[in-house]
């Protein structure tokens, strides 16, 4: 099933925002310079806190990361896998535009 979040002109690129899929919190991220979106748990595994929309975009080499603003800890957009300790991973989601909506898939 997927469910519409926002406009794509809405989404500011290199900064994430959170919406509500389900009752699951998503931060959803379009990503530089190929406008690139992403969708992961908005849910910091370390700090507990519902904050990775307000993480920091970037990159690591190819991979495409946001940095959790409260500990810093960097995770692959891509994958959820964090990149400074590789047993904690976030979960993903799918996501997708269509006709101009951004939709985010939820199981």
């Amino acid at each position: 099933m997927w469910i519409d979040v926002c406009a794509l002109v809405e989404l500011v690129p290199d900064r994430g925002v959170c919406a509500l899929v389900g009752e699951t919190q998503v931060a959803v991220f379009r990503v530089s310079p190929d406008g690139d979106l992403y969708a992961l748990s908005n849910l910091d595994p370390f700090s507990r806190a519902f904050v990775m929309s307000r993480g920091i975009v970037g990159s690591k080499g190819d991979i495409p990361k946001v940095a959790s603003p409260m500990y810093k800890q960097n995770f692959d957009l891509r994958t959820g896998q964090c990149l400074d300790d590789p047993s904690v991973s976030v979960a993903t989601f799918p996501v997708q535009v269509v006709e101009g909506r951004v939709l985010v898939g939820v199981p």
